[in-house]
């Protein structure tokens, strides 16, 4: 595409990457995934007579959002045969992203999990009307439903979230704060140090994919927490270093074993410590921490 960045598809296409990008993902879960829902709307909007389009940003979240409808249903079969938990893949941000208090709250790991148990069509209309603030006719259009029906879909959607959504938001500050208790206490592996900094109730999600050691189910409490932690630390050799970085719009640390990344952790924080503990190691969903730049809003 850049050697005809002067096409007025392609600079439509090119200014609006983000926000396509960013629908996809927050629909998936998945920054590969999206990638490919991008590629197919480039593929079908080349191909759109522009004289006849009048919002062209509407008509590209329209064909973004169909196509991830598709690749969501297909997805949802895959899921069910995966090994262990599934975590969304992590996706790095710049500090833009959670000023968008919404947005980042959004693209939380904790919301994601949220928005995995709706239905591909009230996973979409929640993303687009709560998060993207996209009009009930547009989506309408997106997903195939009448406007009438798309209210109602959404009220549903809504009702689900708010039910299981975190009680409430830390900010980044308190979010960062309780990340560096963390990040000492994971390097000393003082368990002392590890139990002050977590709530008694913290749930441990972890997601090797089958290719690397993970809970295959949550790990609750915080004693057993500091068993695991500890534990499968105690039969790594290399040195094991925790680097704060940010991902989908949150404070998290990229855990480094002997110089390479093993993982990265995001953490929910409530009241100052942390209730929930995000760890993904399959390899398959790091690729991207270290290639590519982190996503901004512009």
């Amino acid at each position: 595409m850049s050697d005809h960045t002067t096409d007025p598809a392609t600079e439509t296409f090119v200014a609006h990457r983000n926000l396509l990008f960013t629908v996809a993902y927050e629909m998936l879960g998945s920054a590969a995934d999206a990638e490919d829902v991008l590629q197919e709307t480039w593929l079908r909007w080349v191909k759109v007579d522009l004289d006849h389009v009048s919002d062209q940003r509407a008509y590209l979240v329209r064909i973004t959002t169909r196509q991830a409808l598709n690749r969501l249903r297909s997805m949802k079969r895959r899921r069910e045969a995966y090994v262990g938990q599934w975590l969304p893949e992590p996706l790095l941000t710049a500090p833009d992203v959670a000023e968008d208090v919404e947005l980042a709250e959004s693209m939380s790991m904790a919301m994601m999990l949220v928005l995995e148990s709706l239905s591909p069509t009230e996973r979409a209309v929640f993303v687009l009307r709560e998060v993207f603030d996209v009009g009930y006719d547009e989506i309408a259009e997106a997903v195939g439903k009448s406007p009438a029906a798309v209210r109602q879909i959404a009220h549903r959607a809504r009702r689900h979230v708010d039910a299981r959504r975190p009680r409430k938001q830390a900010s980044a500050r308190e979010t960062r704060a309780a990340l560096e208790s963390f990040q000492r206490a994971l390097e000393t592996g003082n368990p002392q140090d590890l139990l002050d900094v977590l709530a008694p109730e913290v749930v441990l999600l972890s997601d090797g994919g089958g290719i690397k050691r993970a809970a295959l189910r949550p790990v609750i409490g915080a004693e057993k927490f500091v068993r695991f932690y500890l534990g499968g630390t105690a039969k790594v050799a290399a040195e094991i270093i925790c680097e704060p970085t940010v991902v989908n719009g949150s404070p998290a640390l990229a855990v480094r074993v002997g110089g390479e990344l093993d993982g990265v952790m995001a953490v929910r924080v409530e009241d100052g410590l942390i209730t929930g503990l995000y760890f993904v190691r399959n390899p398959e969903k790091l690729t991207r921490i270290t290639a590519e730049t982190p996503l901004t809003l512009h």
